[in-house]
């Protein structure tokens, strides 16, 4: 998902998304202390994903 997409969708979505992907990271985490992934770059990427989300409802917060 873009920066782009990130802003097209309606603030309602964007909650949903960002606590269903915060959900899938913590598994993600928890599977890998577990047993090791294979893509261990993945982490990072939803981990930066989710900043992303956060910053634009922060900054849609901070606009009303």
């Amino acid at each position: 998902m873009k920066k782009e997409e990130i802003r097209e969708m309606a603030t309602q979505d964007l909650k949903d998304r960002l606590a269903t992907m915060e959900k899938e990271y913590l598994q993600s985490r928890m599977n890998h202390a577990v047993t090791p992934l294979d893509n261990t770059s993945k982490l990072t990427a939803d981990r930066r994903m989710i900043a992303r989300v956060k910053t634009e409802l922060r900054r849609r917060e901070l606009n009303k």
